[in-house]
């Protein structure tokens, strides 16, 4: 992460306060909202975007991000479901992580950035790293549902 300039989107102040305390060796670009992160993806490269969900339509600026070749990574505490973490694969999301394991965010973006640099999937260690905190969070089971999206992502096909 040395040196990777990182946009980190999120409305809660205390959330970039987090994320920036983590993150010290990147180069940081905050925006704490829609029109605010846009701007910047439009404008200013970025090796990765970590874009929260809710209060920022994070959807839109995944678009925007993928439109603009950034790495994009979703950060949610309240769009945590499931059929969000699908929804994100789809849209071309490179990971998608709880609020409550972000203080592992240097990980995870290492993880993102080690699969693209050997080629693989860049949900390679997804499940590994977070499979057992969603097993818990929504069940066992739960992947049955959208079975061929966890299967890609499980398997890297």
């Amino acid at each position: 992460m040395e040196g990777k300039k990182v946009l980190l989107v999120d409305d809660e102040q205390d959330v970039l306060d987090a994320l920036s305390e983590l993150l010290t060796m990147c180069h940081l670009v905050t925006a704490s909202h829609f029109e605010e992160a846009k701007k910047k993806l439009e404008t200013e490269y970025f090796d990765i975007a970590v874009l929260d969900i809710m209060g920022v339509d994070g959807y839109a600026l995944l678009d925007i991000a993928i439109q603009r070749e950034v790495i994009p990574v979703m950060l949610t505490a309240h769009a945590l479901t499931p059929e969000d973490a699908a929804r994100s694969w789809r849209g071309g999301a490179a990971s998608y992580l709880p609020k409550e394991e972000m203080a592992n965010i240097e990980i995870f973006l290492n993880d993102i950035l080690e699969a693209r640099e050997r080629g693989k999937s860049l949900w390679w260690r997804w499940f590994e790293r977070l499979g057992s905190y969603y097993d818990r969070k929504f069940g066992l089971g739960w992947t049955e549902k959208d079975k061929d999206v966890w299967d890609k992502i499980k398997y890297g096909v």
